[in-house]
């Protein structure tokens, strides 16, 4: 593999020079430019990235954190992401933590070694304290890490009111709410927003929590038997509501006939698998989108308007309610 010294030495000219004119630092006039990237060229030199970032302090890396890649929504959001970023002219590192503390902790490690240039924190983390003490801007999507620290969120508690009054209004009123893990905040939310709706027209809810990725078919099944009148079901995510349609269907349930389901985040699947998702739907792109434009100010160091943003959902209706 070619070295910068190979470089220099085909261009004929100095090591400081190839430096400069690779960094586009310094002056190096047209001529020598010239010959120094057509020897660049020639020898199909690749840069160091990682030296280059050392020098100059900066790595055009913005790093993301997300606590399990393989979702559909965190898929979904990082693809946002990572448009949003690569538009601007950097680059985008992705970490996918598993839940793990260790994990994160050599991560943040990594980001530390490579120089990023900021960092997008999405959902709960198990280094609190360490997270809040980089030494590079930080941007946290889906909760509050510190008042201090700018975030990205989207209304859950709204989405939690808007799915109770849609399943009130079309007449639902024996209910089930199986909601992700409740130590979760954007679960606590989306509870809070459709427990105050459902406690304001006197509707009790029987509540069971499932793993947001790996719902339990079985504990499913059994917790509607218990349930047999239920007629309206809000799930905490997509992935929950489309466990619960199967369910139901072995369990010769019709829907929304017999049961209206809500699902939450309007990932692409609640739009094409049968009966298709009535959900509410996070602006995906605009985190994304929002969240990029944001951490790039802190990055350059200019001021942001506000700390925290809240974004709006909304309701998409489909199939799986009347």
């Amino acid at each position: 593999m070619p070295t910068i010294k190979d470089v220099a030495k085909k261009a004929n000219v100095s090591v400081a020079t190839v430096s400069r004119v690779i960094n586009n630092t310094g002056y190096v006039n047209v001529e020598t430019r010239k010959i120094v990237e057509k020897a660049i060229d020639d020898l199909n030199y690749i840069p160091n990235e990682l030296a280059r970032s050392l020098f100059r302090k900066t790595s055009n890396i913005i790093s993301i954190m997300v606590p399990h890649i393989s979702t559909y929504f965190f898929s979904q959001l990082i693809e946002a992401i990572e448009s949003a970023v690569t538009s601007r002219g950097f680059k985008l590192m992705i970490f996918n933590t598993k839940d793990d503390k260790k994990l994160e902790e050599r991560y943040l490690n990594v980001m530390n070694q490579y120089n990023v240039d900021g960092l997008i924190l999405v959902a709960n983390t198990r280094n609190s304290e360490k997270i809040k003490h980089l030494k590079f801007p930080l941007l946290t999507i889906d909760h509050i890490l510190d008042e201090l620290i700018p975030s990205i969120t989207s209304n859950n508690v709204q989405g939690g009111q808007l799915a109770a009054k849609k399943l009130i209004q079309s007449g639902a009123d024996n209910i089930i709410h199986f909601r992700g893990p409740s130590d979760l905040i954007t679960v606590v939310d989306r509870a809070k927003g459709f427990y105050e709706v459902m406690d304001e027209n006197g509707i009790d809810v029987f509540t069971f929590d499932l793993d947001f990725k790996n719902p339990d078919l079985d504990d499913i099944e059994m917790f509607i038997k218990r349930h047999p009148d239920v007629n309206g079901i809000f799930c905490s995510s997509d992935i929950i509501a489309l466990y619960v349609i199967s369910t139901l269907q072995k369990l010769k349930y019709n829907v929304p006939e017999d049961v209206q389901i809500i699902g939450f985040d309007n990932i692409e699947l609640a739009g094409i698998l049968l009966p298709k998702l009535t959900t509410v739907a996070q602006p995906i792109n605009k985190i994304g989108e929002t969240a990029t434009k944001y951490l790039i100010q802190l990055i350059k160091k200019q001021k942001l308007e506000k700390k925290h943003t809240l974004l709006d959902v909304e309701l998409i209706e489909r199939q799986t309610t009347k």
